[in-house]
Parts: structure tokens; C-alpha cells; sequence
């Protein structure tokens, strides 16, 4: 995967990103994980993404080169990763809500926890980081430059089986179908909307 195919706005890099392969070689290991849900924010003019209000310490890698990791604390509890895309400055991301754990299964079963299915090692944002092992010490790290982070495009997955529709989980622009999935693939997450997610807005 090139640079380039990242530096585009989120929405559109988003679905491309299904059945890509992002690998994590740790000093435990090395685990991969086949991409096969994502949810796209478009910065700035996005109410719910974390660049809405624009840069802060937390989110300056949104506003930097396609192709970092943007990862975060989600209630005080969970990592959560995202790609940064689009051009430097307009602070863009991709989040990795779910995946298909194909190489390092044992270490993903170890940091999930032996009774977790298979099916569920990356099955969720929060997830899908600890199978991975990353945590906010892998923000801003280069996913095209290789260890201990690296993005391949995996195999390719046809248009007619990529479902689209409302985000998980956020309160402002909650109906914005920027979420992507595999159709019919048992590792996507259930989608919860948030039951105080205000009405639909346009987005600019």
C-alpha cells in the first residue's frame, strides 16, 4: 500500500482498507490482523471526530503526514487505532473497528483471554488493540515503514460485498453512513447507536 492511496479524504480511503493486513511485530511476537471493519471522520468538519475543535496535544497526529497511527484512550479504559488519511493538516482518520486475527493467533488468544472465539480476538475497536498490542506508545507510528507497525493490502474485496451505514456509538453526526464492512463476515461488531445521538447533519 502507498502512501498515496491514504492521502485521500477518509470516506473514500475507508473501504479500501477491508481485507487489508496490519501486522504489530512486538518483543511477544508478531500478530496480524485482516481488516473487515472501519469507520471513517473527516476532521474538522466532522462534529464527531476528535479534530472537530481543532489540533490539541491529544489528536496533533490526525494533523500530520497519511499513514500514522492515531490511537487514543476511549472512556478511560480501551484503546482505540485509527489511520491517519487526507492531506497533512485537514486531520483526517480511519478507525479500525474489527478484523480477522490470521497470523500470531496464539499471542491474540493470550492477550484476549483463552475462552474468547476466534471470531472474537479482533472483533471491535478496543479489541482488536489488544490482540494487536498496541497501545497510545504506537501513536504516530508510520504504518508504511514497517516493523513494528506494518499496513499490505491484503487481498482485494469486491464492491458488492462492502455493506455501508450510520457510525457506532456517537452522539453528533451519529447517521453519517461512513461506516464500512465486510457483508456477512462474522468478525464485524454489532452496531449500537447511541441513544443520545442528535439528529442528522450535513457535513461540509
Amino acid at each position: 500500500m502507498l502512501r498515496s492511496d491514504l492521502a485521500r479524504p477518509a470516506h473514500e480511503v475507508a473501504p479500501t482498507l477491508l481485507g487489508a493486513r496490519l501486522t504489530h511485530a512486538s518483543a511477544d511476537g508478531a500478530v496480524t490482523v485482516e481488516i473487515t471493519e472501519v469507520e471513517a471522520y473527516s476532521g474538522e468538519t466532522d462534529p464527531a471526530s476528535h479534530a472537530h475543535r481543532g489540533q490539541t496535544a491529544r489528536n496533533q497526529v490526525m494533523f500530520g503526514e497519511a499513514g500514522h497511527l492515531y490511537v487514543y484512550l476511549s472512556y478511560g479504559m480501551h484503546w482505540c487505532a485509527n489511520i491517519v488519511t487526507g492531506a497533512a493538516g485537514q486531520a483526517s482518520g480511519v478507525l479500525l473497528r474489527a478484523g480477522r486475527v490470521v497470523d500470531g493467533l496464539e499471542l491474540a488468544r493470550q492477550r484476549r483471554g483463552t475462552t474468547v472465539p476466534d471470531r472474537s480476538l479482533a472483533r471491535g475497536p478496543a479489541c482488536m488493540t489488544q490482540a494487536l498490542g498496541i497501545d497510545t506508545g504506537l501513536s504516530a507510528a508510520d504504518v508504511l515503514a514497517g516493523p513494528p507497525l506494518s499496513l499490505d493490502s491484503g487481498r482485494t474485496i469486491e464492491p458488492s460485498v462492502v455493506a455501508a451505514g450510520p457510525r457506532v456509538g456517537v452522539r453528533l453526526a451519529a447517521d453519517v453512513p461512513w461506516r464500512f464492512w465486510i457483508a456477512n463476515d462474522p468478525t464485524v461488531s454489532a452496531y449500537k447507536r447511541n441513544p443520545r445521538a442528535e439528529p442528522p447533519a450535513p457535513l461540509l
